[in-house]
């Protein structure tokens, strides 16, 4: 599903990802966790194409670093920044979106499906940072792809907006290989079961959960 073998990514004299390999199996739900600056971000925006690196990355067949933009209908992304356009309507921002992918079917479903159906006619400003995470979750499925890469997806959110959100990609996860990079470890606890851990841009820690028997102290240990 997933595969990423000796990358190497730089930006200008700095090295961000330093030898990093991994494989993740479909239908997986995998926590990316490390300390702020260590390459979680730029490692999501190397696998959704975004941007170049050195070294093999696959993600459901495609060479991602050869053909960056075949891979685009096989992943959802949301990035840290949720990128919505404030003035347009729930419904109308969503079926922007599904034409971009062709897939203009799947709206109401999607609607439906992360509770956005009391909202759809709202305008996105509007609305909660809560709903506004919907929508970026929605934005993201529009196409059905195979894997959905969200990175800090509950940043900011209030307690209940935060189990919400939780909640809703647990549901996804039954459906959907899911990364999910977050630097709060009891999301990772609520959420996967697979934790890779990141720090100074290489992976030094790569289980499931269930071996995992204290993720605090593992994760400290793991960025000393």
């Amino acid at each position: 599903m997933i595969l990423v073998e000796h990358l190497h990514k730089s930006i200008g004299k700095t090295s961000i990802l330093n030898d990093v390999s991994l494989h993740i199996n479909e239908g997986e739900v995998v926590g990316l966790l490390g300390p702020n600056g260590v390459g979680k971000s730029t490692l999501m925006k190397v696998l959704t194409g975004l941007w170049k690196a050195e070294g093999r990355v696959e993600v459901c067949g495609v060479d991602v670093l050869a053909c960056p933009d075949d891979v685009h209908r096989h992943i959802g992304y949301l990035p840290e920044q949720n990128p919505l356009y404030q003035d347009m309507y729930v419904r109308e921002y969503l079926q922007f979106i599904a034409r971009m992918r062709s897939d203009s079917s799947s709206v109401e479903e999607l609607i439906r499906l992360v509770g956005l159906t009391p909202e759809a006619d709202k305008r996105i400003r509007e609305l909660s940072k809560g709903y506004k995470q919907r929508v970026g979750l929605a934005a993201a499925m529009t196409g059905n792809p195979e894997v959905l890469i969200l990175d800090e997806p509950t940043t900011g959110l209030d307690p209940n907006q935060l189990e919400d959100i939780r909640a809703l990609i647990r549901e996804l996860g039954k459906s959907h290989t899911v990364i999910l990079s977050t630097h709060i470890l009891q999301e990772v606890k609520a959420i996967c079961s697979r934790v890779i851990i990141l720090d100074h841009g290489q992976i030094h820690m790569d289980k499931p959960l269930a071996e995992i028997p204290d993720l605090e102290t593992a994760f400290k240990q793991a960025t000393q």
